[in-house]
């Protein structure tokens, strides 16, 4: 019986990592295969960006992301910050981060607009395979217009890569005047 979020000999493991869309009352979850590392939440959200976001927003300067302060986007994670630097230079845009005060995160609005409505999607069946995991989060649409893309990453994301403090002193990072460590923006370096 699976009944923990443990890797499966056979089936192996499925991370979702999800951007909720406020603006559009949309989800995107690109569900991995290997690490929840800093390297695949940003590679989520640029997958994003390119599927969806730059078609929607194509005037934006700025995008802005409220993020738990733990785990794979925590307001500490070195790695989160130099790939962020990444995205920005990549997509010319602003990168404005917002962190939930540590054991807030049930606060995001991501859990209760997008991840319940997955959850209530897939009561009950068998997730039995990576095709059936991303078919049912995709499947998601809610009477009120939400919508939810999903897609399987099968790239490979390794753990523990260490950032330098070359490397992060690199990153154009300004911490807002309101808790500098949990709000900052990151510009693209020209």
């Amino acid at each position: 019986m699976r009944v923990h979020d443990f890797k499966d000999p056979e089936l192996g493991k499925a991370i979702p990592y999800g951007i909720y869309d406020l603006a559009d009352d949309s989800g995107w979850v690109n569900v991995g295969i290997d690490h929840d590392t800093a390297e695949f939440a940003v590679a989520s959200i640029q997958a994003w960006w390119e599927h969806l976001g730059n078609e929607r927003y194509p005037n934006a300067t700025t995008l802005t992301i409220t993020a738990d302060c733990g785990g794979s986007n925590g307001n500490r994670t070195r790695l989160w910050k130099t790939e962020l630097q990444r995205l920005a230079d990549e997509t010319r845009l602003t990168i404005q981060v917002c962190h939930l005060p540590p054991g807030t995160s049930k606060w995001n609005r991501i859990e209760h607009r997008l991840f319940s409505f997955i959850s209530r999607n897939w009561r009950g069946k068998p997730l039995v395979s990576l095709e059936v995991i991303v078919n049912l989060i995709g499947a998601t649409k809610t009477r009120t217009g939400l919508e939810v893309y999903a897609q399987l990453d099968t790239r490979s994301y390794p753990d523990k890569i260490k950032v330098t403090d070359a490397q992060l002193a690199a990153v154009h990072l300004e911490g807002d005047t309101f808790h500098p460590e949990w709000n900052y923006r990151i510009t693209p370096r020209t």
